[in-house]
């Protein structure tokens, strides 16, 4: 009974099947695009974009690397060119298609890039050296700003009202 709720496999899909398929928006597929390589579908007789199930695996893919695994694009770029020259592409997927399972992708061996940790938080003042320095630039700031005011006063005071016609 399994059998009969997966969907059928078709040999091309439109953009906006596939992104159904694959939520993603299609501005985000068209995007990819351009920026991956691999990532040609061939249009329709009527000019819209089509994908083959090896394409669809190659979103796939791309969709794990960026928001899954956290690379970068130019980062997702570089493992896919590997990967798909390595033949190594959805072949853990067909082997599980095959078996009729829908087991989880692995988790990745390495740690999440950093990019994603929290920043660490700013340095605690422990030393008075820090808090005077500080205390000086402050007042130099204030001291500066007060100049400002000043000679800012004395330029409208040179200048006088405005005389009326």
């Amino acid at each position: 009974m399994a059998a009969k709720a997966r969907v059928q496999k078709r040999l091309y899909y439109k953009i906006g099947e596939a992104c159904k398929a694959l939520g993603i928006q299609p501005y985000v597929l068209r995007y990819w695009e351009t920026e991956f390589p691999a990532l040609t579908p061939s249009k329709s007789r009527s000019g819209q974009r089509v994908y083959s199930e090896k394409e669809l695996e190659i979103i796939r893919r791309i969709k794990e690397l960026l928001y899954d695994e956290g690379y970068t694009i130019a980062g997702a770029k570089k493992k896919l060119e590997g990967e798909m020259a390595a033949g190594s592409l959805g072949e853990e997927k067909d082997e599980e298609e095959r078996a009729g399972e829908a087991a989880p992708a692995p988790a990745p061996e390495k740690p999440a890039p950093a990019r994603r940790e929290p920043p660490p938080p700013p340095p605690v003042a422990t030393s008075p050296a820090l808090d005077t320095d500080a205390s000086k630039r402050i007042e130099t700031l204030v001291s500066g700003i007060e100049e400002a005011l000043r000679e800012a006063r004395d330029i409208l005071a040179l200048l006088g009202p405005k005389p009326s016609p």
